[in-house]
């Protein structure tokens, strides 16, 4: 494993579509493994391909609702689809392509994926709260779209450090 460089806001590669994955190989099972250091070295909880230069649909997100005493886990996606959301939530969102900044983002509170795993293989999985949120911002990466791109507002550092922020009609 390695850890890879993250693009940062600006770069074009953040801003394209990306093509679906073909091939389930050793490849791809580096490109996944190395995300999970690379996510793992900056504290995040998603990453997606294009994040690090790979113009492929593949995302990883951190499973953080897990019972107590339980370990968080990665959750791979490849080619993955919304096909399922309900709820709503509204707060802060950042993304380790735009570091230091954070915006106001409303998104489905509980969101259901259907995607294939490093082996080619067809699942579902469903996220609530932040992993929800985190599956709907991995996938906008996957079409070129950063948070930044939908948020109401980005919020200033007094409204983060304060924790008090509200949504603008």
């Amino acid at each position: 494993m390695a850890r890879r460089n993250i693009l940062v806001k600006g770069e074009a590669a953040l801003a394209k579509h990306c093509r679906p994955v073909t091939e389930f190989n050793e490849r791809l099972h580096t490109l996944l493994d190395d995300m999970a250091e690379t996510l793992a070295n900056e504290n995040g909880v998603g990453l997606a391909a294009p994040q690090v230069g790979v113009l492929r649909r593949a995302v990883i997100v951190l499973e953080t609702n897990v019972p107590e005493g339980e370990d968080e886990y990665i959750i791979e996606l490849i080619n993955p689809e919304i096909i399922e959301t309900s709820g709503e939530q509204y707060g802060p969102e950042g993304c380790l392509s735009v570091p230091g900044e954070f915006g106001l983002v409303k998104r489905p509170f509980r969101v259901k994926v259907r995607a294939q795993d490093r082996n080619g293989e067809w699942f579902e999985v469903e996220g609530t709260g932040l992993t929800g949120r985190c599956f709907c911002h991995e996938l906008d990466h996957l079409d070129g779209i950063l948070f930044t791109d939908i948020c109401d507002r980005m919020l200033t550092e007094e409204e983060l450090e304060s924790g008090e922020y509200t949504q603008e009609d």
